[in-house]
């Protein structure tokens, strides 16, 4: 027998969706067995790989200072060619002191996020050079949409922190696009905020500016975590000068600093899964080893950017089975090192399509599997992080939404009210449960409801319109655009927040070459 058809309006449809996202709160993993490809064995066996890369070949230092304090420390440093070499032993002594959970409290105290052992968080897409939606197409990133997926950042709950820029806003130069960015995402958000390690004047700016929003003195502000950064090396086995600046300069001061080598295999690292593992924690744990000798207990965060290149093209792929046993292997790794995890939402598509949404699953499904701590680019990613999409950041939401919602541990409990044996009798042979007491009592908020699927039947949907997933998307995030208010912030913090950036702007902000 056919469903009836529904006449609801797209309309009436998107105006319910905004009401639906889940509340804002970290929901921690509900299940106590992660994916773990990898028999102990194994495990020893990649650790062992690493801890040789680490002793035999050794990692680039690219950084004086960075030399000169792993020298101090008793490495094996050759000053001409900044090559470190470190002894095992040394190294997990290091790593001992590594914080196995933390938190991070940004301007709104509400928003403080929790780091570690069993929760997860999710950032926005961070990074692309280029924006694309329907309307108007791919194009070089500008400072207007920046701020459109700064506030998209914000609105959705399922966002706990700004991962970096949502796109890089390249009509604005680069001696003062920090300025600007900084000050539109301490304004527009709440969240906390991740600061570049790109040079002394970027971080120092930085930190000075989320200090400033949060209202508190020097001492106050540091006195905990309150916003950190992302390094990547330069892989294979290197580590650059300002990304070391930048997270040193974090360190000492007791912020987080998130390690994340960027290997594709067959290209940066070996053309082998495990090979790859191998040397994208010896190039992370290096880098944690430095910190924790320059500030023992500093949080560090391991990073996993492992996939593959298609070996036709040498074009990297994202989403890709050998994605996903990376970062659940990598996530065995990290639970062996006892350090939290980050991982990313990537995806390889030019399109908010089919490809990108199942190559985004891939990609989410590895992380919640495989245990991770932190998700980067959750929303919003295309073109293996060259495009940062409006449609795209909607259909990602969706989609954590609905793993929060299988984290959420009510779905699994087992209460003699959730066994519903009345109910059952109530029901017993020829009813249905439309009717039910217990149904009635529960029916308004029983099940995950979507900001984006369309469930009615077909004649219904043809009837409106038969709008396509990314053009519903579409729709949405115009709508959430037109009726954004940004959270509330004190008038003085703000006129302060302005003036800091107007006088840096003065001063010239940062040197460049360009």
């Amino acid at each position: 027998m056919r469903r009836k058809s529904s006449r609801i309006s797209n309309e009436e449809i998107r105006a319910s969706r905004l009401s639906l996202q889940q509340q804002s709160r970290q929901i921690p993993y509900n299940f106590d067995n992660f994916v773990e490809p990898l028999k102990e064995e194994a495990v020893i066996a990649i650790h062992n790989t690493a801890m040789k890369i680490l002793e035999d070949i050794g990692v680039l230092f690219l950084n004086p200072e960075a030399c000169k304090i792993l020298q101090k420390a008793g490495c094996k440093v050759e000053l001409n060619d900044s090559k470190v070499k470190m002894d095992r032993r040394w190294v997990m002594d290091m790593l001992k002191t590594v914080p196995q959970h933390f938190s991070i409290t940004p301007r709104n105290p509400k928003n403080k996020i929790k780091i570690g052992d069993r929760h997860i968080v999710f950032g926005n897409v961070s990074s692309p050079p280029n924006v694309l939606d329907l309307d108007r197409g791919k194009r070089p990133g500008d400072f207007d949409s920046f701020k459109d997926l700064t506030k998209l950042t914000q609105f959705f709950n399922c966002i706990h922190f700004s991962g970096g820029y949502p796109v890089e806003p390249v009509d604005i130069h680069p001696s003062i696009r920090h300025l600007h960015c900084l000050y539109e995402q301490l304004t527009l958000t709440d969240k906390v905020v991740h600061a570049y390690s790109l040079g002394p004047e970027r971080v120092e700016d930085a930190m000075e500016m989320a200090k400033i929003a949060s209202g508190l003195d020097e001492k106050e502000f540091f006195s905990k975590p309150r916003l950190f950064t992302n390094i990547n090396s330069t892989s294979p086995l290197k580590h650059d000068w300002p990304m070391l600046d930048g997270a040193m300069r974090f360190a000492k001061k007791n912020q987080p600093v998130v390690v994340t080598p960027f290997t594709l295999a067959g290209a940066m690292s070996p053309v082998t899964i495990a090979g790859s593992v191998a040397q994208a924690l010896a190039e992370a744990l290096a880098a944690i080893a430095l910190l924790q000798y320059i500030n023992p207990g500093s949080p560090c965060v391991l990073g996993t950017f492992t996939s593959n290149v298609d070996m036709k093209s040498g074009a990297p792929a994202f989403g890709t089975p050998e994605y996903i046993r990376a970062t659940q292997i990598t996530g065995q790794m990290a639970r062996f090192y006892k350090i939290p995890l980050r991982a990313s939402n990537a995806c390889a598509s030019n399109a908010p399509d089919a490809q990108a949404t199942w190559e985004s699953s891939n990609s989410l499904w590895s992380a919640i599997s495989g245990g991770v701590n932190m998700v980067y680019h959750g929303a919003g990613w295309l073109e293996g992080g060259l495009i940062a999409s409006y449609e795209k950041f909607i259909i990602d939401c969706e989609i954590i939404q609905q793993l929060q919602k299988y984290l959420d541990p009510e779905i699994t409990n087992a209460s003699e009210e959730k066994l519903a044996f009345s109910a059952i009798q109530e029901v017993g042979h020829n009813g249905h449960f439309f009717g039910a007491t217990h149904t009635q009592e529960r029916y308004k908020d029983a099940f995950y409801a979507p900001i984006l699927s369309d469930w009615r039947n077909y004649e219904a949907w043809e009837a409106d319109g038969k709008l396509s997933t990314e053009k519903r998307a579409n729709n949405l995030w115009k709508q959430i655009l037109e009726e954004f208010e940004p959270p509330m912030i004190d008038s003085k913090i703000a006129s302060e927040l302005y003036n800091f950036v107007q006088r840096r702007k003065k001063d010239g902000g940062v040197k460049t070459d360009f």
